[in-house]
């Protein structure tokens, strides 16, 4: 940790007059533009050197011309007089309402495109608050949430009752379908798919990013070959590949289906929609909530808002 002293040295007003003497010259020039007598423009320098137990100023030269710890002494000191001045700004504009930070837990099934289009939407008002985006996965969704490491949760699977503070609403039903690359063995079978006729073919399956237990898991057979990957992009790609099949979200599979680069196959158990939440925390009186969650709660009750955070996959 710094000693006191030297961050007294390294005040915005000691920074300024640092940047006056490097600019100008020397300490003549930039005592006359800062109205003081040289003798204690000097003696300033000497005591900013001093507590920082560098030289600042190559004092041989002509000008004042600054040494190498000086000049990175100035490159950083200009970072932190704007980090200063962007920290006064965000003070008298949060307290118009915005939070200074709000974060979001995105499932792996949203759309990553319409959640970053949304991200440009709440930039171009203008707000201080900065936004913190989460991967999350299956149950890893719900408990960011719960833990307060998250204040907004899209794509939160399953009905159960929330706690008291959290608040929830319908995003939608995605429909899952089962899918292999066209050269994986299942992709010529003409029947429908028992449970039995995929267990000695190895499932590509998402993670759970839970961090309590050990989360969920679907469509896995007992001794079946898994093949454990982070996002749902990864487990399109990897049954691209024939790495190993599994359900696939009908929207994100549905162009490369398209394209026959995937084979639907049809499967020996009822038609598989997923109804997904998405869920925030809620302070005890509503005129306490952020103006940046009001704004995605805004949002989030337009229809085609919550339809294309899950089904617009496309990449642009």
């Amino acid at each position: 940790m710094a000693h006191p002293s030297q961050r007294a040295a390294l005040s915005p007003e000691n920074l300024g007059l640092l940047e006056a003497v490097a600019r100008l010259g020397s300490m003549a020039a930039a005592a006359r533009e800062l109205g003081m007598v040289p003798s204690a423009l000097t003696y300033r320098v000497r005591q900013i050197e001093d507590a920082l137990d560098v030289l600042l100023f190559d004092r041989s030269a002509r000008r004042a011309q600054l040494t190498p710890a000086g000049a990175e002494l100035l490159r950083a000191g200009q970072y932190l007089l704007d980090e200063l001045d962007a920290v006064a700004q965000r003070v008298k504009r949060v307290a118009t309402g915005w939070e200074p930070q709000l974060t979001i837990a995105a499932d792996a099934i949203i759309a990553r495109s319409t959640l970053f289009e949304l991200f440009e939407a709440f930039y171009a008002e203008g707000a201080p608050t900065r936004l913190k985006l989460r991967a999350e996965t299956l149950s890893g969704t719900q408990e960011a949430l719960y833990t307060g490491l998250a204040d907004l949760a899209l794509g939160i699977t399953g009905d159960a009752a929330h706690p008291a503070e959290i608040q929830s609403a319908p995003l939608g039903s995605v429909e899952f379908v089962f899918a292999v690359a066209p050269h994986h063995p299942l992709a010529a079978a003409e029947h429908k798919l028992t449970e039995d006729d995929r267990r000695p073919h190895r499932v590509v399956a998402v993670a759970d990013s839970t961090l309590r237990g050990t989360g969920m898991t679907h469509n896995i057979s007992p001794g079946q070959d898994v093949l454990t990957v982070p996002t749902m992009q990864h487990k399109l790609e990897a049954q691209l590949r024939g790495l190993g099949a599994g359900f696939l979200p009908l929207p994100l599979a549905q162009p490369y289906i398209t394209a026959g680069r995937l084979v639907v196959k049809d499967v020996q158990r009822p038609d598989r929609n997923i109804r997904l939440h998405y869920a925030w925390r809620q302070p005890r009186s509503s005129r306490d909530t952020g103006r940046a969650l009001r704004w995605w709660l805004d949002r989030l009750q337009h229809p085609g808002t919550r339809d294309a955070l899950l089904n617009n996959h496309h990449q642009t």
